[in-house]
């Protein structure tokens, strides 16, 4: 293993009979960082996860995570790794204290050490007002710091969490992204899949997956300085006569409307874009102002799955 690396895979590969999930992906994931998985549902994110904890057994390739190999070793390891899904996997007609005191003994964790664990987790993630209130009358966001704290419980080396955000409201969210920070803080290596643009942004390290390929990878703002396209930015008082304008260029990869704004993506080969784009609006008798503009991580997102929304989209 690559020394400070919490995960290695090389070729990792899972088909599902002639559903190739998964195709040779090839990762080096750093302790102690966030790393995250962007994709669309059914890009392969979920099944890299599992491969990589042990839940799913590669169809091809080899993985090494925390010094152990996939999935021979997966015993070994479970005591290092904390799992949070997107479903709510606890009991909604137990207590929360009652279900962390089950997840406590499913870790082994003696009488003591588990009573001492839960009154830990219980303030640091707000949960003492609730360890009496049973499971199914919680709000999603009490039920996400209650999974976390579940997750948590062993104090595992490395924590995947399986799109964990996809049913809070958005102050939940940062909460919980404040408190996978402070995790890092103390060691742990975090794997995250995700969808949402903004938490994707937040991570230390990304992933890009289409179709079970990996199309990018790296600091989230380098692959936003390093986007392969030329990002232009258009602002017309009549964004639909711009979209008509714009379409049929083979150059013009993605258009995407932002209010009265249009985010136009083109190939980077083009030599000058903006006054390929004002050229366009000018032919089309549309008015407009045109300006190149930094990539967003959407930007990266389209380019790098292959600019799957053309201007007529």
């Amino acid at each position: 293993m690559s020394e400070g690396a919490a995960i290695v895979a090389r070729g990792l590969t899972r088909r599902f009979g002639r559903l190739v999930a998964v195709d040779g992906v090839d990762l080096t994931i750093p302790r102690a960082r966030i790393f995250g998985f962007l994709g669309p549902n059914g890009s392969g994110k979920s099944t890299t996860i599992r491969m990589l904890c042990g839940l799913l057994e590669p169809s091809a390739g080899t993985v090494e995570v925390l010094g152990c190999r996939m999935p021979q070793d997966a015993e070994q390891l479970r005591s290092k790794l904390g799992y949070m899904t997107q479903r709510f996997s606890l009991w909604d007609d137990l207590t929360v204290l009652e279900n962390l005191e089950f997840m406590g003994q499913v870790f082994g964790l003696s009488g003591r050490e588990r009573r001492s664990r839960i009154a830990a987790r219980a303030e640091e993630y707000s949960l003492g007002p609730l360890l009496g209130q049973r499971v199914g009358t919680m709000s999603g966001g009490q039920r996400q710091r209650l999974a976390l704290a579940a997750a948590t419980l062993h104090e595992p080396e490395l924590l995947l969490l399986d799109e964990p955000t996809s049913a809070v409201d958005p102050q939940s969210r940062r909460d919980f992204w404040e408190s996978l920070f402070a995790l890092v803080h103390r060691g742990i290596t975090i794997l995250v899949s995700t969808h949402y643009m903004d938490e994707a942004e937040r991570c230390h390290q990304l992933a890009i997956l289409a179709e079970g390929r990996l199309v990018a990878e790296g600091v989230p703002q380098d692959l936003m300085r390093d986007i392969p396209a030329a990002v232009i930015e258009v602002e017309a008082r009549d964004a639909a006569a711009a979209r008509r304008a714009l379409a049929g260029d083979g150059a013009i990869r993605s258009v995407a409307q932002l209010g009265l704004r249009l985010h136009v993506l083109l190939d980077p080969e083009v030599a000058t874009p903006e006054e390929r784009v004002r050229r366009r609006l000018q032919a089309g008798g549309v008015e407009a102002s045109v300006e190149s503009v930094g990539a967003s991580l959407e930007d990266v997102f389209v380019a790098a799955t292959g600019f799957r929304n053309g201007p007529g989209h």
